[in-house]
Formats: C-alpha cells, sequence, structure tokens
C-alpha cells in the first residue's frame, strides 16, 4: 500500500484540481511574444528545440505552471544558474505575458528510444506506479497523456526531453529540488524510491507520450 501521507496530499490535489481557487494565469501572448526573444537562443523559436537536452521544451507548457517558476526563478527560489539575471526588472505582468506566449505555442512529441523491456517499465511506472515501492502513477496529477492539469498547475510532461527529465527527477529524488514546497513535497516523496533505471524509463517513456 501507498503511505498514508502520500495518499492524502493526493487526495488533497486532486480535489484542488476543479475548484475555483485554482485560476489560471492571464497573460497577453503578443506581448510574451517579443519578451521572449531572447530566450530563444537556449529554447529554440518554438520554444521545444533547445541548444540541447538540458534545456526544458517550454511550448504547450500551461500557463500557471510557467508563471509560477519564472516568478521563483526570478526571486531566486529556483536556482538556475543559466538564468542567473534574465528575468530581473521583469514586471509580474511581464512574467505572465511571457508564460502566455510559451503556453499558446505548439508543443511537440519525440519518440521513445529505449528497447521493448525499459518503454514497458516506463509505462508501467507511469500508469500504475509501484504499490511495492509506494510510487504513485504519475496520470493522477499528470493526466493519461502527460498533459498535465492547468487549473492545478501540474506540468506538461509529455514531449519533454528525457536527459532533462532525467535530471529533475533525479534532483527531487536527492532532495535538490525542492519546487514542489507548496505541495507538501509531493514530487520529492514520488521520487525518492525511484532507482536510475526507473527514472530513466520514465523519461523515455514520457518523450513520446500523448
Amino acid at each position: 500500500m501507498f503511505s498514508t501521507r502520500l495518499i492524502s496530499r493526493l487526495v488533497v490535489l486532486c480535489t484542488l484540481l476543479g475548484s475555483s481557487a485554482a485560476v489560471l494565469a492571464d497573460g497577453n501572448a503578443e506581448a510574451g511574444k517579443a519578451l521572449a526573444v531572447p530566450c530563444a537562443a537556449c529554447h529554440g523559436q518554438d520554444g521545444a528545440t533547445g541548444l540541447d537536452g538540458t534545456y526544458p521544451a517550454l511550448a504547450g507548457q500551461n500557463e500557471k505552471y510557467l508563471l509560477r517558476h519564472l516568478k521563483m526563478i526570478q526571486s531566486g527560489a529556483r536556482e538556475i544558474p543559466l538564468m542567473a539575471g534574465q528575468l530581473n526588472g521583469k514586471s509580474e505582468e511581464e512574467l505572465a505575458d511571457m508564460a502566455a506566449y510559451y503556453a499558446s505555442l505548439p508543443a511537440k512529441v519525440g519518440q521513445a528510444q529505449g528497447d521493448d523491456a525499459t518503454v514497458a517499465l516506463g509505462t508501467r511506472l507511469y500508469r500504475g506506479g509501484n504499490l511495492e515501492k509506494k510510487v504513485p502513477a504519475c496520470t493522477a496529477c499528470h493526466s493519461p497523456q502527460g498533459e498535465g492539469n492547468p487549473p492545478a498547475g501540474f506540468p506538461r510532461v509529455s514531449g519533454q526531453s528525457a536527459e532533462y527529465t532525467v535530471a529533475q527527477l533525479t534532483a527531487y529524488r536527492e532532495g535538490i529540488r525542492r519546487t514542489d514546497d507548496d505541495y507538501g513535497g509531493m514530487m520529492r516523496d514520488a521520487a525518492a524510491a525511484l532507482n536510475d533505471t526507473e527514472i530513466k524509463a520514465l523519461a523515455d517513456f514520457l518523450l513520446g507520450i500523448h
């Protein structure tokens, strides 16, 4: 069985998915397009093809998630050395406009590269979790197709580069990434029992899920 603590958190968070308190960001995508011009150097003109796999795909990501993380990066709450100073002087409205712009771009989906066993492992973990290791199914928050949940601010994970996903899940597992504080540390709990093989299988699966 999953831990009572983790189940309680999932229940609360899933209840919030349709809550009127969970509102979407309301930025201006056209204004955000101009503000995002410098971002193309690392994240690509399409917002989905970065310099390499270490840069996240932003295209098609939901506004609420993007705005929250832009604000955290700006304040230093989420430390990303390559983003240091990039958002200095931006108002919350400008950050919202940038979030709206990237959310308006079409998301891209890749194709899983692993062998049959790797794809099968990633599929099982994403759709069913692992009862023995108390790992919950990812679909509870990120949807069966990996599209996330915009009202709750849960991110789209479909089409994200495998390299980036591996880095983030590993950082959550090790407690290095703590951007889930507002959600009770849910991602750290979920990733805590995953080994490297499982993380790589999940990342490979997510690259092509849609």
